[in-house]
């Protein structure tokens, strides 16, 4: 079975969500936990933004690639995806690293929810004042 021999691995993050991301050989199928990419995020920018670095080095139709992703909501888990078949690409291949860099995908995005603080009603939203 040379189908389940994996090339590289990556492990892309976003929010709270992380994804675990294995490139093998194939012909172009994304699977993400055991559902095809369109399944799984149903949204169509969704499984764009996961193609996205596939795309950019033009392996489109040369790779299988399988996803574990947990935490967080599809958009993250859609941009954690990305990030972990960016850092699966530059593994196997070195030259993939300036495209993939010059286009973001390499860098992880550290924007997070800001926490809520007590005596609030939000993170920064606050219970409204009456004088009287």
């Amino acid at each position: 079975m040379v189908n389940n021999v994996n090339l590289a691995l990556g492990t892309g993050r976003r929010k709270t969500a992380i994804a675990r991301v294995y490139l093998r050989e194939g012909n172009g199928q994304i699977k993400v936990n055991d559902q095809t990419v369109e399944d799984y995020f149903g949204n169509p920018s969704f499984v764009y933004v996961v193609k996205q670095p596939m795309d950019v080095t033009d392996v489109l139709t040369k790779f299988d690639i399988v996803i574990n992703v947990k935490g967080g909501g599809p958009s993250g888990q859609a941009g954690a995806c990305r990030h972990g078949i960016a850092r699966a690409l530059a593994h196997y291949d070195e030259s993939n690293i300036k495209v993939l860099r010059a286009n973001g995908f390499l860098t992880r995005d550290s924007r997070m929810v800001e926490r809520k603080k007590y005596g609030q009603k939000g993170a920064r939203a606050k219970f409204q004042f009456s004088k009287r």
